[in-house]
């Protein structure tokens, strides 16, 4: 019997064909259809409201975000040691840039639902932006998440990139012993230091600690 590239005289090799059958059926598996940005954008906005004005939601002592499908994702309320981070970094992006606003927990609408920004920093000129819509649809400047012992490495590097691609400038990360690493939206991405708030600390300390 003569073998040819997965033919023999009798025609195609049956174990052949079942991996090409395997190999087209992964690749067909890990096709993902987005929507059109501004659609997203719509839904994820027409979505938020609904949620907002849920009294059974209201009640709720978790943190919600979506997916891009609108499916509510809940987390419990974070050890009290993340919001000593959060407010300590929102207290120091207020005092070090003076103008612009600094927000906790501020929704953003981005390709993947709708996400909750630990803290944010819009650039003056913004704020009528706050007042006019139920989240965000550019990202702040600054945009920080306070890691937790729940986060994974590439839930994070997801996050990162959700908000690099709705428009954040620099994007910040806290870990659970309050060093912060800064990420740029131009190259060199990682960086030592903020370029908006240059002089922002590297590292989240406590008087008395």
């Amino acid at each position: 019997m003569v073998r040819d590239g997965g033919y023999t005289s009798h025609g195609p090799n049956p174990s052949c064909l079942a991996c090409f059958s395997i190999i087209e059926s992964v690749l067909v598996a890990l096709t993902i259809q987005l929507r059109p940005s501004a659609q997203q954008t719509a839904f994820n906005l027409k979505r938020w409201a609904e949620i907002l004005a849920d009294p059974e939601l209201a009640r709720l002592p978790h943190r919600i975000e979506t997916d891009r499908h609108g499916h509510i994702l809940m987390s419990p309320p974070p050890a009290p040691q993340h919001g000593n981070f959060q407010s300590e970094i929102a207290h120091n992006l207020r005092s070090l840039l003076g103008s612009g606003r600094v927000i906790t927990e501020c929704p953003l609408s981005t390709s993947d639902g709708v996400k909750a920004l630990d803290i944010a920093w819009l650039k003056p000129g913004r704020a009528q932006e706050l007042r006019s819509t139920v989240c965000l649809v550019r990202a702040p400047e600054i945009c920080v998440e306070v890691l937790s012992a729940s986060n994974t490495p590439a839930e994070i590097d997801e996050k990162i990139a959700l908000y690099f691609e709705a428009g954040a400038q620099e994007v910040w990360t806290c870990d659970e012993d309050g060093a912060l690493e800064f990420r740029l939206s131009t190259p060199p991405k990682a960086r030592q230091a903020s370029q908006i708030c240059p002089e922002f600390p590297p590292a989240i300390r406590f008087s008395g600690d």
